[in-house]
């Protein structure tokens, strides 16, 4: 009597675990479908839209969102695998990101928008009345900051070296005609600094939230064409994962007529799509 006890406790014991490895299985196949996607702003409230979106489900993706501030966290997560796809950045900010952290490479999904940095200005309402020794404040990160320089070449305040870059500063500025002075300042900051500084330059993000409409309140902003394909934003993922099938779709999902339409609405047409193969950002 005590054997056979003991043969039922062990064939127990034996489909209890096949049951645990099965469910630890299923478990491992729904959750291979699940992405996290790391963002901020507005960009986050995009991604949680398109993460309750019937066309997610359709193309079988469970999308969850994280919300990091602060952008090289971002990318770090992101390269460490705390975050599967991050939605924030510029093809000039990814590309000093991989400069200056050649151990921890990321890897561009696709392109999806370009969002105009703006010349804001409550004293100018123009470019040419901007005087001689005026202050301009500029972002303090290197992507963001030579973003910048090259929008105020495109204004026609200053030249820039040749060979300037992504890394590249007000260091190498060829020439400044009206000897503006630069003030560099944390991106959020723009909107606040605005009412100190007379010239502030403003990404459309921080804008937004600030509400100044990039298209209609600033005196100077960024055009698509080729002088700003390095200011395309992005999907990126850790270099280990720029094959993954489930994290391609997302790009695809992005660009998705109903998708761009609720962006189109809530973001009054200033992150404009921009849906291009990669090979449009490699090639210089």
């Amino acid at each position: 009597m005590r054997k056979g006890k003991n043969l039922l406790a062990s064939a127990i014991l034996f489909l209890s675990v096949i049951l645990l490895v099965g469910c630890g299985k299923s478990a491992k196949a729904a959750d291979s479908n699940t992405i996290t996607i790391g963002s901020q702003g507005s960009d986050l409230n995009i991604w949680e839209h398109i993460a309750k979106s019937s066309q997610a489900k359709k193309l079988g993706l469970n999308i969850k969102t994280k919300e990091i501030t602060d952008g090289a966290q971002l990318n770090t997560a992101t390269s460490q695998g705390q975050v599967d796809v991050n939605a924030f950045q510029s093809w000039s900010y990814y590309d000093a990101y991989n400069k200056q952290n050649p151990k921890g490479k990321l890897a561009a999904l696709g392109t999806t928008y370009l969002e105009p940095l703006g010349i804001y200005s409550k004293k100018y309402k123009k470019i040419s009345e901007i005087p001689n020794g005026t202050t301009i404040a500029i972002a303090n990160n290197p992507a963001n900051t030579s973003r910048g320089l090259l929008l105020l070449q495109s204004a026609g305040l200053i030249t820039l070296k040749k060979g300037f870059n992504a890394l590249s500063n007000t260091k190498d500025i060829a020439s400044n005609p009206k000897n503006l002075q630069f003030k560099e300042i944390d991106d959020t900051t723009g909107p606040r600094v605005l009412n100190d500084v007379p010239v502030v330059l403003i990404s459309n993000t921080v804008a937004l939230e600030s509400g100044l409409h990039v298209l209609t309140d600033s005196i100077y902003h960024e055009k698509i064409d080729q002088s700003t394909k390095d200011n395309v934003n992005i999907l990126a993922t850790a270099a280990k994962n720029k094959n993954n099938a489930n994290y391609k779709k997302l790009v695809k999902l992005y660009h998705n007529k109903e998708i761009q339409a609720y962006i189109k609405k809530k973001y009054y047409g200033t992150k404009i799509e921009v849906n291009k193969p990669l090979t449009y950002l490699e090639n210089k």
